[in-house]
């Protein structure tokens, strides 16, 4: 039997999410700085420091860990459950100062 609940699971990543509103109130929309990954996809302070957040509060050591802003650990495919997330997702749109963008985390 599965050690970890679905509602366990729900509210873990609803503290999760408000951990992350909280470092996205250090940043204004639309006036930080980016730098760019390989495919020229943006990347800012917010969406690495969203992703430690994240992994703190989400990721336990039997769990896998898959993050658009973290080097990709293939021991996850080994693990039952795994964290896919994407921390920021909506970069572009978050520096150039559009409201759409959103905190995406699943579990698998």
């Amino acid at each position: 039997m599965d050690d970890h609940s679905q509602a366990e699971t729900l509210r873990q990543i609803q503290s999760a999410l408000e951990a992350a509103r909280q470092v996205f109130t250090r940043f204004t929309l639309g006036a930080i700085e980016a730098e760019y990954k390989a495919g020229h996809d943006p990347v800012t302070e917010a969406d690495k420091s969203v992703d430690a957040v994240l992994r703190k509060q989400l990721h336990r050591e039997d769990e896998g860990w898959l993050s658009e802003e973290s080097v990709d650990d293939l021991s996850r495919l080994d693990k039952k459950r795994v964290w896919i997330v994407d921390p920021l997702d909506g970069t572009r749109e978050f520096v150039a100062g559009i409201p759409e963008f959103c905190v995406s985390v699943a579990m698998v």
